[in-house]
């Protein structure tokens, strides 16, 4: 286990005992979930970017297998597919 050194504002500070306490839980335990969630979150960004960019410029051979499977919605697929941005090399602000 680490101990972690954290400045903050004044105001918030202040609420995070009463915001905890809202939720019956610690402060400590607060702060070590919402790091949980944090780094859960950039891990799922950051295997979904890995994905797109693996399969950046292949829109076409995969919309190609969809319509081997089901030539009637092989259209409608493209359509909608081809209609999604997508730029997985944009780095999130």
């Amino acid at each position: 286990m680490s101990a972690l050194i954290l400045r903050l504002p004044d105001d918030k500070h202040a609420r995070l005992p009463a915001l905890a306490q809202s939720r019956s839980t610690s402060v400590n335990r607060l702060l070590n979930e919402a790091t949980t969630l944090v780094s859960v979150e950039f891990g799922a960004e950051t295997r979904f970017r890995l994905r797109a960019a693996r399969g950046a410029g292949k829109a076409e051979r995969g919309l190609a297998l969809l319509g081997k499977e089901n030539p009637a919605a092989s259209g409608r697929i493209t359509r909608r597919l081809l209609a999604i941005p997508c730029n997985p090399n944009k780095t999130a602000a």
